[in-house]
């Protein structure tokens, strides 16, 4: 074994350990680490900025961010795109450009998507103390403002030595490979070490491939699903992000084939069947369809496949209703297939799916049971044609008229983004989602300002694909910044901004709570001081074309069809701007078919809130803990 080494500074060290780092699926190798966005200050730019200039884009491509937030989106988004076997790292300075990554690595972390975060540090030397920006804490002199990372991170380290990075380094490659364990990975990086010299083993530089595993299923934990399986008469399967992250969409096609079971899909789950096949019946839960969560209410097992069961798949604990209703839960983590009290089978989506499948053979559940779903599926599909017709064209589109205009236009590989506001339950009940990846929902966080920059990050994993960011205007002016890095990378993102003049989706809940709309309108104050007069003259479009979009505005729905298909065919950065009917009644998005727990006030004096604590009692009745 050589014991050469080279002398380099810990960032440049760092950067070219990145560069040999590679993942290995089924055969396939992908660089890990496939680039790095960054915003310089004084505590990177000495340091990993003079790397990144040192190691020359053929080593470590450069992507400029213009918010510490967005780059992580735009990272997320990549590597949700690869099917987290690739992802990018983010750098920044220290103090506020290092807590901008919070937001950001919550996301990562709870959606389970890969993203190393390498944000500036104090001196670990103390030789300047305080610096600036620096957070003092008057008992805990180790504390910075990094340790707010450590909550939203998945393993987070602090290097304070040149040396501690060889292990710190291993450990991050490590959770980041690791489908079980992956979400955000902090190392922070002081600034003073940053730039220190050390004589590093050239074995450091080796390159490395971290092979993704996909571990089977135990066989008595198989053989109790299979048991469970045979003796269900109505069983349903609830397909969560895990089964995209598997690459098992495929495996429950063919466990959908072999055994008639129909399948209903999470936010992050949509498009594991493509919509036509006869056993999918589209979105489960709270923004569910009415025969995912008809079939769900009656379900005696449910099948959860890489699912972590939030409160708007299981509608608060109100859907499974079935007195004998039991779980089988198919999870790579442990933490995830126990809820629900379940049979477990811990083991990869793909895996143990096949494994179920070929268990399973000769085994199918009642002809009546799948005529039964397969005609509350037509009947939902009239129900989507219903929402998405406009037979004027001449007429401001309301909101589902706007997704039907875009069903028309998209092929079957393009890419749908959203993550917050009224537009993802419009998706989840009746998008048709086409192919594994058209769908894409973040909303494990359901984070406004998302979408933007991780139409960036999915253009830059699939170059030769069509991607579009759906925002409202809420969302839009949360984070339209990264329009200017599309513009810049020349990234033909097509941005279709729906202007509603304020917070539809929580304006809506607000009077479900009896909080009456307040403060959900971008409107001016009226006379009484609310927010109830004019809406406020804000030209989005205007502001989108400044920035350096090419601009179609849309006012009717035959415009709107029009300017889609001139954005999709579009090689420039591309808005569609459209102002949505929201006095319409009709066509509009379907009600929910399950209830969400949101409380409501115990005690109040005005109607409103007194009426809504009258719902709220009779429908938080109806839940059930499930043991």
């Amino acid at each position: 074994m050589s014991h050469s080494t080279t002398r380099l500074t810990v960032a440049q060290a760092l950067v070219r350990f990145l560069a040999a780092q590679y993942t290995e699926r089924d055969g396939v190798r992908h660089r890990l680490i496939a680039g790095t966005w960054g915003i310089f200050g004084h505590g990177n730019v000495a340091g990993v900025g003079q790397a990144l200039v040192e190691a020359g884009e053929g080593v470590m491509p450069f992507h400029q961010g213009r918010n510490e937030q967005a780059m992580v989106h735009a990272a997320v988004g990549y590597a949700r795109q690869r099917d987290r076997l690739s992802t990018q790292a983010v750098t920044t300075s220290i103090g506020p450009g290092a807590t901008n990554l919070v937001t950001g690595a919550a996301l990562a972390t709870i959606n389970r998507l890969p993203v190393l975060l390498l944000p500036g540090d104090y001196f670990a030397s103390h030789s300047a103390d305080p610096l600036l920006q620096q957070l003092e804490h008057p008992v805990e002199a180790d504390v910075s403002v990094n340790d707010t990372l450590r909550p939203v991170s998945r393993y987070f380290d602090r290097i304070t030595r040149p040396e501690a990075l060889i292990p710190s380094a291993l450990n991050a490659m490590r959770v980041l490979t690791d489908p079980a364990e992956t979400g955000a990975v902090t190392l922070a990086l002081p600034q003073d070490v940053q730039a220190e010299g050390f004589d590093w083993p050239e074995e450091f530089f080796a390159e490395r491939v971290w092979r993704v595993r996909r571990p089977a299923p135990d066989p008595a934990e198989l053989a109790e699903a299979v048991r469970a399986v045979r003796a269900a008469e109505r069983p349903l399967v609830v397909a969560g992000g895990g089964v995209h992250h598997s690459g098992a969409e495929d495996a429950l096609k063919a466990f959908a084939d072999a055994t008639g079971i129909p399948v209903a899909s999470t936010q992050a789950g949509k498009g594991s069947l493509r919509h036509d096949h006869p056993a999918d019946l589209g979105g489960i839960g709270h923004t569910g369809t009415a025969v995912s969560d008809d079939l769900a209410r009656t379900a005696d097992l449910v099948i959860g496949v890489g699912t972590r069961y939030t409160d708007f798949t299981t509608a608060s604990g109100t859907l499974f209703q079935n007195p004998d209703v039991r779980f089988l839960n198919l999870n790579i983590t442990a933490f995830d297939a126990h809820k629900l009290a379940a049979t477990t089978l811990v083991c990869d989506a793909r895996a143990g799916l096949t494994a179920l499948t070929e268990a399973l053979a000769g085994h199918r559940v009642d002809a009546g049971y799948e005529d039964g779903y397969r005609a509350g599926k037509e009947r939902w599909e009239r129900v989507v044609e219903a929402a998405y017709r406009a037979d004027d064209d001449s007429a401001v589109p309301t909101q589902t008229q706007v997704l039907g205009a875009l069903d028309a236009v998209v092929g079957d590989d393009d890419v749908v983004i959203n993550a917050a506001g009224s537009l993802p339950g419009d998706l989840h009940k009746l998008w048709r989602a086409r192919s594994p990846r058209q769908h894409h929902l973040e909303y494990g966080y359901s984070c406004m300002g998302y979408e933007i920059p991780a139409a960036i990050g999915v253009q830059q994993a699939a170059p030769d694909t069509p991607v579009w960011a759906l925002v409202g205007d809420g969302t839009y002016l949360m984070m339209p910044t990264e329009i200017v890095t599309a513009v810049q990378e020349g990234l033909p993102v097509n941005v279709l901004l729906v202007q509603n003049h304020g917070y539809a989706s929580i304006g809506g809940l607000s009077e479900t709570v009896g909080a009456e709309r307040f403060g959900t309108a971008y409107r001016y104050r009226a006379a009484d001081g609310t927010f109830t007069g004019a809406p406020l003259p804000v030209d989005l479009a205007a502001n989108a074309g400044s920035l350096g979009m090419e601009v179609l505005r849309a006012k009717t729905v035959g415009e709107l069809r029009r300017a889609l298909r001139a954005a999709r065919t579009s090689d420039r950065p591309t808005c569609v701007y459209v102002e949505t009917d929201v006095e319409r009644e009709a066509p509009a998005a379907p009600p929910a078919e399950a209830w969400w727990d949101v409380p409501v006030a115990e005690v109040a004096s005005r109607e409103a809130a007194v009426t809504a604590r009258e719902r709220y009692d009779r429908e938080v009745a109806a839940r059930r803990h499930h043991l």
